[in-house]
C-alpha cells in the first residue's frame, strides 16, 4: 500500500488521519487519537547487527538521541514498559522507582510479545494489545519530534513527546543512562 500524505520541507511525510496507513495498530491509535504525526518505511536489514534502534536512526537520518526504543520489564511480577532513547540503555532501578516497584528485570521476550502483540525489534509503545505502566525517558522532553517504533521492523512514527506521554499514560523520568 503506498502511503499518501503531505510531504515537509525536510520531505517527512505527515499522514492524514483519515485512512489507517501502515497498517499497524500503532499507527490507528495516532490517527484514531487525531494526533500530528509522520510516518517512516524503511527497509530493514535482518542481517544488520547494530541493533533496530540505531538502524532506524541512520535509515531516518536522525540522531540517535531522537528514536526511542520500547522494552518491557518485570517490575515487581507486572510488566512495564520503559521508552528509552536507542543509544543509552534502560537503568532497571531508576526504572522500578518510577513505578514504586522495589525489583525490575527485563521480561522474556516471548512474554514482551504476547503482551504487546507485537514483534521484538517492532514494539511501539503505542496501539499495544493490553495497556501498562509505561515510563518514558525524561530526555524525551527535549526535542520537539521523537521517533519510537511503528508497530513493526522498517517502521516508525515521529511524534511531539508530550503526545507520547498522553497517549501511553506515561510517567516521565530519568529511566535511562
Amino acid at each position: 500500500m503506498a502511503l499518501a500524505g503531505r510531504r515537509d520541507p525536510d520531505g517527512l511525510l505527515t499522514v492524514a488521519a483519515k485512512k489507517p496507513h501502515g497498517g499497524t495498530l500503532a499507527v490507528v491509535a495516532l490517527e484514531r487519537a487525531g494526533v500530528a504525526h509522520t510516518v517512516h518505511p524503511y527497509v530493514h536489514d535482518a542481517a544488520s547487527d547494530v541493533g533496530y534502534g540505531l538502524e532506524a536512526a541512520a535509515a531516518l537520518g536522525v540522531p540517535p538521541a531522537h528514536v526511542f526504543k520500547t522494552l518491557l520489564a518485570d517490575v515487581d511480577g507486572r510488566l512495564v514498559v520503559a521508552v528509552v532513547p536507542v543509544d543509552r540503555q534502560l537503568d532497571l532501578k531508576a526504572l522500578a522507582r518510577a513505578v514504586g516497584g522495589k525489583r525490575a528485570g527485563m521480561a522474556q521476550p516471548a512474554a514482551a510479545e504476547r503482551a504487546t502483540g507485537y514483534v521484538v525489534g517492532g514494539i511501539s509503545p503505542l496501539g499495544q494489545k493490553q495497556r501498562h505502566a509505561t515510563v518514558v525517558d525524561a530526555s524525551a522532553e527535549a526535542f520537539d519530534v521523537v521517533y519510537v517504533s511503528g508497530g513493526r521492523r522498517g517502521l516508525d512514527v515521529g511524534l511531539a513527546p508530550a503526545d507520547l506521554v498522553r497517549l501511553t499514560g506515561a510517567t516521565v523520568a530519568d529511566v535511562a543512562r
